[in-house]
């Protein structure tokens, strides 16, 4: 059974390319257009991209509609049936005009991977995140083991990622030397950090309490004092393994390198979340968290403007839109608590100062 074009793949690299280089796409989202043009073809029998019809669109969006995920066994939602058109209808686009396939494709044949208005709208709505609190993060922590060096790893990871709100792909890849626990920073240098968008940033351990910051400092010092591990070496390193007594892969302590990737991230979060009896919440979602504090904690835009910076954004509206959401039962307390009379004398003072301090931000040349 075939299971490769030559030429589809010589199109694909081609646009993978320009994914990364022109348009300035992340690792991860030209894997997923990967993924959605490697479903299609499976869907054709990896027939050449220059055969492309409409029919061929429409018979996919019918077969994967019926497709159950492989996780959930469960038909695929309508946000992954969304994002693969969405990719499929870019890669078409752009297909269209490459030499060779000008002729016999047409712009407009890619509009065929569209869904309805009504599917749209479905996968495109706006849903309440799933956001672990503070306490229940510090409950994982402390319900952690710390005996050997990987769990003194795996603590202090999970840990760090309260601390600071770095991305697994970043934490993956920082040195001891990022971290400064004398001025309670982390430098996200993008020479050598894996950061979004590959930006240089400054973190200040963020204020969650003294107990992380402890954890995160003892496991600094470990690595210098008792490894005695150099600042070119890996915060996190990955797990040393070796062939055992039963000649069979067992783990046997820290190797010197870091990992690949950010999926043994993943899997620490979910064994320490499970096994503290609680539902699964990703390294990203404590980013919400710490977005969610900051709405709580700071009393100015200018407060709120440095906790912005603080996580890796220019733009304060970032934090709000993308991370600030107010979760509802929260929302439904403060709509009832509107219903109580209150006096407005200072309701429009504090509105007309931050109308002014935002203003005074805009014209220094803040975001």
């Amino acid at each position: 059974m075939r299971k490769h074009n030559p030429n589809n793949e010589r199109m694909k690299r081609k646009f993978f390319s320009y994914l990364k280089e022109a348009k300035r796409q992340s690792e991860p989202t030209v894997d997923a257009v990967a993924k959605a043009l490697n479903r299609f073809e499976v869907y054709t029998g990896f027939r050449d991209f220059k055969g492309f019809h409409i029919e061929q669109a429409i018979g996919f969006k019918k077969d994967l509609a019926q497709r159950n995920s492989q996780r959930s066994d469960k038909p695929l939602s309508k946000a992954t049936l969304h994002s693969t058109f969405t990719h499929l209808k870019r890669f078409f686009q752009w297909l269209s005009s490459q030499p060779g396939y000008k002729s016999r494709l047409q712009y407009s044949d890619a509009d065929y991977f569209n869904l309805s208005e009504k599917e749209r709208r479905v996968a495109t709505a706006h849903r309440e995140q799933r956001v672990p609190t503070i306490e229940q993060v510090k409950h994982v922590i402390s319900a952690m083991p710390a005996h050997t060096d990987i769990e003194k790893r795996n603590r202090a990871l999970i840990a760090f990622t309260l601390l600071t709100g770095a991305r697994d792909s970043a934490i993956a890849s920082l040195k001891i030397k990022h971290v400064d626990l004398i001025e309670n920073k982390v430098d996200q240098d993008a020479r050598e950090v894996k950061t979004k968008f590959s930006k240089t940033f400054m973190t200040v351990f963020f204020p969650v309490g003294e107990e992380i910051r402890d954890i995160v400092r003892a496991w600094v010092l470990y690595l210098r004092e008792h490894c005695l591990w150099g600042n070119e070496d890996p915060l996190f390193p990955a797990t040393k393994v070796e062939v055992g007594a039963g000649h069979q892969f067992q783990a046997s302590g820290l190797s010197h390198r870091h990992w690949s990737n950010a999926t043994p991230i993943r899997a620490i979060f979910r064994k320490a979340f499970t096994e503290a009896g609680l539902p699964y919440f990703n390294p990203h979602s404590f980013r919400n968290s710490l977005a969610r504090l900051g709405q709580e904690t700071c009393r100015t835009p200018e407060e709120f403007k440095a906790w912005s910076q603080n996580l890796g954004h220019e733009n304060p509206l970032t934090t709000f839109v993308s991370y600030g959401e107010v979760p509802y039962p929260r929302q439904a307390e403060i709509l009832k608590a509107l219903e109580r009379p209150r006096t407005t004398t200072n309701l429009f003072a504090d509105a007309d100062a931050i109308a002014e301090a935002v203003a005074r931000k805009l014209l220094l040349g803040g975001h």
